[in-house]
């Protein structure tokens, strides 16, 4: 097991790891106990009583949390002509053709979302085995893959974050920063807990979300009574 620093024990014992807090007192309880010198990510960790190896539970998507996640993501976009001067004008921090899909072969990967028009997508599919296992490669149900490349750049960069539940049907995505006022850490909360409700699979049966935490990206986690609203 790996050792914990000083500030992550003293945190640690602030925090009972048996209790099931409401959303609110473990959202403050994060604030309070993130140790790092660093403004540290708020993460939240769901949970879902899925079987991700059948096609029709998995759970993906993107939503956009009202308040952001406290970073600016790069933005990659596959474009050409207009719609590639649309993509620049909307603040995309890098936009490109067949040149662009040559630099990520060669190994260049110096972006956090890449999204296509869907007359790109022959090109893009064929870095399918590098984008694809970083969760890079544009898809239409996140919206990565569309003509609307305005709209599509503004909601990134305006805190929209994409969803997947992992080969153990966990959810893991960032809602904010500590030094988020707690409204707005409660607001982002809300709204992914929503949304992940409303992307429940028909063929699902049983206890949907199983269990709640969250965490500053170096301090313990909190679980969360997701029984009850905010």
């Amino acid at each position: 097991m790996a050792q914990r620093g000083k500030k992550y024990k003293t945190a640690l014992e602030k925090i009972d790891r048996n209790h099931l807090y409401e959303p609110q007192e473990a959202l403050s309880l994060v604030k309070e106990n993130a140790p790092a010198g660093f403004d540290e990510t708020v993460e939240l960790s769901v949970r879902l009583g899925i079987d991700p190896r059948h096609a029709d539970q998995q759970v993906r998507g993107a939503v956009v949390l009202p308040h952001g996640t406290g970073k600016s993501r790069k933005v990659l976009v596959f474009a050409k002509g207009d719609k590639a001067k649309e993509a620049a004008d909307a603040g995309a921090d890098y936009v490109g053709a067949e040149d662009l899909a040559k630099k990520v072969q060669e190994g260049w990967l110096d972006f956090e979302v890449a999204v296509a028009t869907p007359d790109m997508m022959s090109v893009v599919g064929r870095l399918g085995k590098i984008l694809g296992p970083r969760g890079l490669m544009p898809n239409p149900k996140t919206g990565t893959v569309t003509f609307d490349i305005e709209k599509a750049i503004k909601e990134i960069k305006a805190g929209k974050i994409e969803y997947r539940a992992d080969k153990t049907g966990i959810v893991h995505v960032p809602i904010g920063k500590a030094s988020f006022p707690l409204e707005k850490l409660q607001e982002n909360y809300t709204t992914l807990i929503d949304t992940l409700i409303k992307a429940k699979p028909a063929a699902m049966k049983g206890q949907y979300m199983r269990s709640i935490a969250v965490s500053s990206t170096m301090g313990p986690g909190v679980k969360i009574n997701y029984l009850k609203p905010l």
